[in-house]
């Protein structure tokens, strides 16, 4: 429970799961019947850009800040604007109380659920640590659509699965103290899930530093039963040192239609806004897909071009 987010909100890894979270949220949008999302490690909500512990690392700027202008600078390109998903994303993040003049809040995973979903959605948002949890209440107290639970969220979903809307999304986005250990936790939490709840949306945040940690994880969820899994990925270091944070992902179980269609384009403008000292990558592909064996391991990688 050393972790705090504080440090890293607003970095590449942050972007790549937010923008997911939102397509994902849009897609459970389309149809009018409401939805709950549930989320099992959902950190204090939002975070101070300018906070001390922002500033010891930087990490937001090449993150989030190389796409507060994306048609300047040595990673503008001709057509370098945006794609819809992207600005409309980035929109929401400049919308947020504090914001007006430039981008000193980032808001978390909660917050940016709660100012996207609609008055008869909700959330389930589960955090272990006193203090964040204490800080998520307060931040979110007077909506009534969005509950705190200081507990663990793995354990939680037993509880909350299926959600009295019988759709929706559950976000699993760990700090990944335990390392390699916490695959198999959400391995074990995802296999009591499909089964409490065959029909939910799952999305799963992993960090990349040496892919053979996470291949064996990615094979599991290529034969672990969701009827379309997902994989979306963006590279900013090559994938072979423990020492830091190559890059990372997010599978996505039970994946909407099409939202394949609707990553790729965001997907290829991240990969060109977002790459520092060498050309950055990015993976979207199926681990596996209704009425088709999952494709063999590893996948071949996409790359995107400045």
């Amino acid at each position: 429970m050393n972790y705090r987010h504080a440090y890293h909100a607003g970095n590449f890894a942050d972007v790549l799961k937010h923008v997911v979270l939102s397509a994902l949220i849009d897609a459970l949008k389309a149809k009018p019947t409401p939805f709950a999302v549930i989320d099992t490690h959902a950190g204090s909500g939002c975070y101070a850009l300018e906070g001390k512990e922002a500033e010891k690392t930087g990490e937001w700027r090449d993150g989030v800040g190389r796409l507060l202008f994306p048609d300047v600078g040595p990673h503008a390109s001709a057509g370098g604007t945006l794609p819809p998903l992207l600005r409309h994303w980035l929109d929401g993040l400049l919308a947020l109380p504090g914001n007006e003049h430039g981008l000193k809040l980032y808001p978390g995973s909660p917050l940016q659920a709660a100012r996207a979903l609609r008055e008869t959605d909700s959330a389930q948002l589960c955090e272990l640590h006193p203090e964040e949890a204490a800080r998520l209440r307060e931040l979110l107290h007077h909506d009534g659509r969005m509950h705190v639970h200081e507990r663990n969220g793995y354990e939680a979903l037993k509880a909350l699965l299926p959600p009295k809307e019988k759709r929706g999304l559950v976000l699993i986005d760990p700090p990944y103290e335990a390392q390699e250990a916490e695959y198999r936790l959400i391995e074990q939490a995802l296999k009591a899930a499909l089964v409490r709840w065959p029909t939910g949306i799952y999305a799963v945040w992993y960090p990349i530093k040496q892919r053979s940690q996470v291949q064996p994880f990615l094979r599991w969820l290529g034969h672990c039963g969701a009827r379309r899994v997902l994989r979306a990925e963006l590279l900013v270091h090559p994938d072979d040192s423990p020492l830091r944070l190559n890059g990372s992902g997010m599978a996505i179980l039970n994946a909407p239609w099409k939202l394949d269609d609707t990553l790729r384009e965001p997907l290829r403008a991240l990969a060109r806004l977002l790459r520092q000292e060498r050309q950055a990558e990015w993976r979207l592909d199926w681990l596996a897909e209704e009425g088709a064996a999952p494709p063999p391991s590893p996948l071949p990688r996409s790359r995107g071009r400045r």
